[in-house]
This record gives C-alpha cells, sequence and structure tokens, in this order.
C-alpha cells in the first residue's frame, strides 16, 4: 500500500513557539514508521523554512495539484513540498497558527489538513467569543468580564480572580490576582498579548480537562483531573517536569463525569470543531459542570493530556495520529461535493 505523504507544520510567530516545536518533534516521530513525513516550520519571523536535508526535497509534486507562491515568506522549496503531499498537520499553538490564519491558507491551497477549519479555530482562539457562542446554546460557562482599550479595571468578582489575555493559550500572559493592587499590573501583561483581557472568576472545585476526537459524530475520552502542587496552573506547571499529575478518571461521581463528557462533545459541536480539541472545566464542590475554554490544536506530545485522556479511554497514540489523518481526508473529499 502507498505511504500516506505528511507535512508537519511547526513552530509559529507566537509565544508558543517553543511548545509548538516540541508537539511537532513527537507527531513526526511516532509518524515516521507509516507515513513519508516532512517538517515545515515557521519561524519566530514568519518565515517558512524547510530543515536542512529534508526527505520532501525529493518527492515529486502532484500533477494535479498546482504549485502556487505563498503569501508568506517563505524559501523557494516549501511551495513545492506543500503541493506534494496529502495531508497538512498543522501542530501549532496561539496566533497566525491555532486562530484561523494557517487553516484559511490550507484552505486556499486546497490541502487536507488535521484540526478544525477556519471559522472554529478562530472562534475558540477568543475566549471571549467562545463563551458568548457557548451561552447562547445554554452551556454553562466559568463567569468573566472582557476588558476592551478604555474600559475601566473593575470586575464583579470577589477576589482572587485570574486575568488573562483574550487570544492566547498555554498559561502565557495570564496572572493569579489577589486583591485590587495587583490588578493593574496583571491587565497591563495581559494586553501586552492582545488589546482584549478577561477577568474571570476564580472557581473553587476540581480542575478537569476532557478531550474530543471526530468530525460528524465526535466522541469524548475519559476525563482527567489536574492535580498540582503550584498554587494555580500557569506555564511551569504544565510544561516542567513534575510539574502536574493527571488523574483518570478524576475522583468525581460518574453522573458528574458524564456530564462532563456531554458537555466537552456539545462544546465542540456548538464551537464547529471537527477533527480534535481538549475542553477544559472547572468542578464547583456543588457538583456543578463549568466549561472554561477550549484548545483547537492542544498541546501534542505523547504525554500531552489530549494523548494521555485517549490512550487511558483505549485509543494509543500512534492510532490517535491515524484517525485524525483519516478524520483530516474525510472532511476535505465531504467539503469537496459541496458547490461553491
Amino acid at each position: 500500500m502507498k505511504r500516506l505523504r505528511v507535512a508537519v507544520l511547526m513552530g509559529g510567530r507566537s509565544s508558543e513557539h517553543d511548545v509548538s516545536m516540541a508537539s511537532a518533534r513527537s507527531v513526526l516521530d511516532a509518524l515516521a514508521d507509516r507515513y513519508d513525513t516532512v517538517s515545515v516550520e515557521i519561524e519566530r519571523s514568519g518565515r517558512w523554512s524547510l530543515p536542512a536535508a529534508a526527505p520532501s526535497r525529493e518527492l515529486p509534486a502532484r500533477d494535479e495539484r498546482p504549485v502556487e507562491t505563498l503569501p508568506v515568506p517563505a524559501e523557494a522549496a516549501v511551495p513545492v513540498t506543500l503541493a506534494s503531499v496529502d495531508v497538512i498537520f498543522p501542530v501549532l499553538h496561539g496566533p497566525f497558527g491555532e486562530d484561523g490564519t494557517v487553516q484559511g491558507l490550507l484552505e486556499l491551497a486546497d490541502i487536507p489538513y488535521v484540526g478544525p477549519g477556519v471559522l472554529s479555530s478562530a472562534l475558540c482562539m477568543d475566549k471571549d467569543v467562545f463563551k458568548a457562542v457557548l451561552r447562547d446554546g445554554g452551556i454553562p460557562v466559568t463567569p468573566s468580564v472582557t476588558l476592551r482599550e478604555g474600559d475601566p479595571l473593575s470586575h464583579p468578582f470577589d477576589y482572587p480572580v485570574f486575568v488573562k489575555p483574550a487570544r492566547l493559550g498555554s498559561s502565557v500572559g495570564i496572572s493569579k490576582v489577589h486583591d485590587a493592587s495587583e490588578l493593574e499590573a496583571a491587565v497591563a501583561l495581559a494586553r501586552s498579548h492582545g488589546e482584549k483581557v478577561l477577568i474571570e472568576e476564580f472557581i473553587s472545585g476540581l480542575e478537569v480537562e476532557c478531550s474530543v476526537l471526530g468530525n460528524l459524530d465526535p466522541v469524548a475520552s475519559l476525563p482527567g483531573q489536574i492535580a498540582i502542587g503550584a498554587e494555580w496552573y500557569d506555564y511551569s506547571a504544565k510544561y516542567d517536569e513534575g510539574g502536574m499529575e493527571l488523574i483518570v478518571p478524576p475522583p468525581l461521581p460518574s453522573e458528574t463525569i458524564e456530564r462532563v463528557r456531554e458537555l466537552a462533545v456539545s462544546a465542540f459541536t456548538l464551537g464547529e470543531c471537527e477533527g480534535m480539541a481538549r475542553v477544559d472545566f472547572f468542578v464547583r464542590e456543588n457538583g456543578e459542570v463549568l466549561v472554561n475554554e477550549l484548545n483547537t490544536i492542544p498541546g501534542f506530545t505523547a504525554t500531552s493530556v489530549f494523548s494521555r485522556l485517549f490512550e487511558a479511554s483505549g485509543i494509543s497514540y500512534p492510532e490517535l495520529l491515524d484517525r485524525l489523518i483519516e478524520l483530516a481526508l474525510e472532511r476535505h473529499a465531504r467539503k469537496n461535493r459541496y458547490i461553491f
């Protein structure tokens, strides 16, 4: 059987560049024995490039897909490479990768790609708009207020609160604010990453995450509790060795666990997602389940929460990658049946 050719997009312009690089290397290692793979790195400057001696330089371009010049700075071999693959796996986090920009480029190029599309990527990246859509759909979300340029630094919550950029991930730019004296500096930090800022109510309870996989008929993994030794789930707790423990399933009643899974699929569907997502929750001490956010391209190493939750649900890391590639090809074929 002919091996599929997969290009992994990695890096990106955002402050989550290093997280993307680690995720992408893990994906490439896991795909290597079953696919012809190549990596395309987007540098922090925005330039697209191939690694030295990239095997894809030897891949012939397919006759049915024209080689176009990318509307981004790129070395000459990059368009030829992208025209020669069967599917692209964007392992990009944050702006200019997870927010619909790269997805729009791949739609224009008519290349199948893994993960949610343009609308869902843009929607879910913006925590303010995402919460509004979920509230309109009857999904309970963590209470928050949004600050735009010129808005007063005020909120209705008791301290502590969390202050975060509306359009970023990996806990970058987030602060736990213990009293009013810390608010101005926290908002300034968040605004250094984007003009829109969220102030969220502190939720006392368990932090729980659930992975979702599928296109039109998505399925949820077993959820897991994020147990940390730090004060909150910051960048260090997420990515440093031993920073957190994942407890699968979480110490919750079975009906609460099923509620988490149900809301994960509902959030995935309302967010117009396809392929994959990780949905983050808080479960209050009274059992109420609140959606906090949805990540359309979650961390993707074999030990990341997304893959570990599916492994605990009976889907291994290599099988998970295979399914995501199959879903990308299925969606591309399905959408190409429509008349535009």
